[in-house]
């Protein structure tokens, strides 16, 4: 038996993988998630009949990083690099997300001003020049400093006075030290000065987390956890505690994975309370080597996610113009949307998709809700422009649905590819039942609800591979394939032998200032590598050239696969009941499975899982294997 850990804002979902299928569960995220944890997984142990000591692993995806990064609550840090390079996070790169506000403002640094230290030392991509001063180092008033990141000019090349200043501050300071040539040995000064500092920032709070939740989990009999990356692969807490940066985006990660067991050509749609995450799964999760959170940013490879401010308790509103807007802001858990009764007054998604009839009033959603219609009824009486409640309603689902399909447009249309070539995997909370929606808009003929909808991050995370990764940037006249050979084996080490390794470079045109990243083989041929990138390149960006092609960095993976856990069978037998709904088209006599059923089903339908509520709307198909719902647009 195997446990899957998911802490969210809201909610810690928990999966028990066990002979039967899946257990899984729901527990309130405490303010040390320590506790929530602990809880979840005794609910899950308890549902199953067996004790926690029985459980063979753990593997968990936590916020305490990105946690840390949102809310200025990481270590006190302090940044050492080369003299003249101190304001380098300062100043960042030409880009804006604001281009033309002339008053747009930056978060600041995780590191201020007065925390970064310049020291005399110099290293060009030849060789270095100035070796870095013992004394100096010794010297750094690091006085209630609780962790330092080292990032000299040109380490990735020559990291010699990297190595020799985290080897005095090791001997002399009582605190975490990061080294930029071992967290991103890659090129680009900020990126890399970023990177290493966010690393400094959060792997003190984050491997103090896991010291804890490995102490709450021993007292009941539970193995250390393996922790959840932001690459989509899981890793031991001892490397956590090395180099945390790339936990940050775990979460996310699970569920892109999650949905990747469900097909090679998938869009994961993720709709939860507060925001929707979409990913791509094209041959494999699709990735990024770069990712920015709260104006920080972070070069370690990630599962490539957009997320947009609109999810079940986001907030409608008509704005000066009269035009109807929906989210960012939320209403959160508390008080929540206003069908929940807990106080909420301002109409939300959640609260048009009860008045529409796809969550039956009085439906209790764990021991302290119960669905309200009237409240959500009353609350978007108050929105302007609307002949009746129920257009309101229509036309703030309508609002929802358009506002993530331009996330999954983001990553498909705008990328070369078209929709109607993937299946559209619905989950969290809310993503089943717009799924239908969203999809027939975009072309999408298939859509997905597994039966873990509502937890599927958490199921996502006990199917994630076990892997290491390894990067650099070329210097002139440095073989690929040595480099290559080199990587191979830092990747190895992190995960052990039996691994499987996977080539990676970046490559861009003589001239271009962006790479793509693409698979090369072993040995590594140029002509070959040449092909990957000049077809991913049309598929970007629709055109080819006649230039030359340069490697830039080149990458390694070692990973352990693993067998993705079965999700169990079904209810089977889930109670029908027939009531009117209405959609799009208007209203509908429509099949409302209390439960999970099994084969066809009846059309229009609503489909209650445990954690989340499917909708299949007029025009759609539908059937359940297995528990996953598949759905199909007619014609």
């Amino acid at each position: 038996m195997r446990i899957g850990v998911d802490v969210g804002g809201t909610f810690t979902d928990i999966t028990l993988s066990t002979e039967n299928g899946l257990v899984t569960a729901k527990t309130p995220t405490t303010e040390d998630q320590t506790v929530g944890v602990v809880r979840g997984i005794e609910k899950v142990c308890d549902a199953e009949g067996v004790e926690a000591s029985e459980v063979e692993g753990t593997v968990h995806a936590t916020t305490v990083g990105v946690n840390a990064l949102l809310e200025g609550e990481g270590a006190r840090t302090a940044v050492v690099t080369t003299e003249g390079f101190g304001d380098v996070p300062e100043i960042r790169r030409q880009t804006r997300d604001e281009l033309y506000d002339l008053c747009a403002e930056r978060a600041p640094p995780v590191v201020p001003s007065e925390r970064r230290f310049e020291v005399d030392e110099r290293a060009t991509v030849d060789g270095t020049e100035r070796r870095v001063d013992e004394e100096e180092i010794r010297d750094l008033p690091l006085d209630g400093i609780e962790s330092v990141a080292v990032c000299y000019l040109h380490s990735y090349a020559h990291p010699e006075n990297e190595e020799e200043t985290a080897r005095v501050l090791r001997d002399e300071f009582d605190g975490h030290v990061s080294v930029s040539s071992d967290v991103l040995a890659e090129f680009r000064e900020y990126e890399r000065a970023s990177t290493t500092a966010i690393d400094a920032y959060v792997t003190p709070v984050v491997s103090g987390y896991l010291r804890r939740l490995n102490e709450r989990l021993g007292e009941i009999g539970v193995p250390e956890p393996r922790v959840m990356s932001s690459n989509g692969g899981v890793k031991s807490p001892e490397r956590v505690a090395e180099t945390a940066v790339d936990t940050v985006m775990s979460g996310p990660a699970g569920g892109v994975v999650g949905a990747s067991t469900y097909g090679d050509r998938v869009v994961s749609f993720d709709m939860g309370g507060t925001s929707t995450d979409v990913g791509l799964v094209r041959d494999g999760v699709e990735r990024t080597t770069g990712t920015v959170v709260e104006g920080a940013h972070i070069g370690v490879p990630s599962v490539d996610v957009t997320t947009v401010g609109a999810g079940g308790g986001s907030i409608a509103r008509t704005d000066d113009g009269g035009a109807l807007r929906v989210g960012p802001d939320s209403a959160g858990s508390e008080p929540g949307p206003a069908c929940y009764g807990r106080g909420g007054e301002r109409p939300t998604v959640t609260d048009a998709d009860v008045l529409l009839g796809y969550v039956r009033d009085g439906k209790g959603l764990g021991d302290e809700i119960t669905v309200d219609a009237d409240a959500a009824r009353e609350a978007l009486s108050a929105l302007d422009g609307f002949d009746d409640v129920t257009e309101a309603a229509l036309g703030v689902r309508r609002v929802a649905d358009e506002k993530t399909a331009r996330a999954v447009r983001s990553v498909t249309v705008e990328r070369g590819y078209d929709p109607s070539e993937f299946v559209l995997v619905g989950f969290g909370g809310a993503g089943p039942g717009h799924a239908a929606s969203v999809a027939g808009s975009l072309g999408i003929e298939r859509v997905v609800v597994p039966r873990p909808a509502g937890v599927l991050s958490a199921y996502g995370i006990l199917c994630a591979d076990e892997k290491a990764e390894a990067s650099r940037t070329l210097t002139e006249g440095e073989g690929v394939e040595e480099v290559l050979r080199k990587l191979e084996d830092e990747a190895r080490d992190g995960v052990g032998e039996g691994c499987l390794v996977r080539r990676y470079a970046d490559i861009r045109y003589t001239g271009q200032g962006t790479e793509l990243t693409v698979r090369v083989g072993r040995p590594f041929d140029t002509d070959e590598a040449r092909e990957a990138f000049e077809e991913e390149h049309a598929t970007r960006y629709g055109y080819t050239m006649e230039e030359e092609v340069r490697v830039v960095s080149v990458r390694a993976e070692a990973v352990v696969e693993r067998t993705p856990p079965a999700t169990g069978g079904n209810n089977g037998g889930a109670e029908v009941d027939v009531r009117d709904a209405v959609f799009s088209e208007g209203v509908y006599e429509t099949a409302f499975y209390d439960g999970v059923p099994e084969g066809t089903v009846e059309t229009p339908a609503v489909v209650e899982y445990g954690e989340a509520t499917a909708v299949v709307p007029p025009g759609w198909n539908a059937r359940v294997e297995g528990g996953d719902l598949y759905m199909e647009a007619e014609g």
